[in-house]
């Protein structure tokens, strides 16, 4: 299969001393859920800031989506997710999809059609007047999710993106992300919980800036003879 994004030799250092990837490698194939697993300060939203164009790498190559696009045809099919909402603060649920469906060229019918769907998804009907303000943490969360989704990607980045939210809605955003698969997009998300991690498709394990493996999750248990992604992550953290 395709990959949809390949990393080979990345590097990235923060001033003073603080080495956020240290020769990292990855592929990720089109068209499914693609975990990066770690603890804080693993290297995981660097990654993600690199891989969308925020930020820069020090060294290493870097493909995305196709190597052959412009950055702005590139960026207009990709999603983000940030970790932190990236929202406007005193504007509606409702204004804020608005905008930046807008942003993304979207108009009339189908840009009514698209929030009025996202909205549905998030669970925040009878919230589309309310300022984002006035949203409790774990609903903010959810208009993020829908913002990065209002212009239907190719390729979606998620960082972190159940925190804050019941199982129940975390279940079911799990089974969009299944119909997105379908459809064709990718998703890239983050995560640091081991139950959430399991549910990609694929698996990259993160510690320190380095890549420790990657893989289904079958392999990685296969591979270092363990049982559950906790004792893999400690076995190959210890190798």
């Amino acid at each position: 299969m395709e990959n949809i994004i390949e990393v080979e030799s990345l590097n990235k250092k923060f001033p003073p001393d603080t080495h956020a990837l240290i020769e990292f490698n990855l592929q990720v194939e089109r068209g499914i859920t693609f975990g990066l697993l770690g603890p804080n300060g693993s290297g995981k939203t660097t990654l993600i800031r690199i891989l969308v164009g925020i930020l820069k790498p020090d060294l290493g190559k870097v493909m995305v989506i196709s190597p052959s696009l412009h950055w702005s045809e590139r960026a207009a099919k990709i999603g983000y997710m940030t970790q932190s909402p990236a929202l406007y603060q005193d504007l509606t649920v409702a204004e804020n999809l608005d905008f930046f469906a807008t942003i993304y060229g979207l108009s009339g019918k189908e840009k009514r059609k698209r929030i009025g769907k996202l909205i549905s998804l998030v669970k925040l009907e009878g919230k589309e007047n309310s300022p984002v303000l006035t949203l409790s943490g774990g609903m903010r969360q959810r208009v993020s999710l829908a913002t990065s989704l209002v212009h239907n990607p190719q390729l979606i980045f998620l960082d972190e993106p159940t925190v804050g939210i019941d199982p129940s809605l975390r279940l079911e955003f799990w089974d969009y992300f299944r119909s997105l698969n379908k459809d064709g997009a990718t998703i890239v998300l983050s995560t640091h919980v081991m139950e959430e991690a399991a549910r990609a498709d694929e698996l990259a394990l993160l510690r320190d800036g380095r890549l420790l493996a990657q893989g289904k999750v079958e392999k990685l248990l296969s591979d270092t003879g363990t049982k559950n992604l906790e004792e893999a992550f400690l076995a190959l953290e210890g190798g």
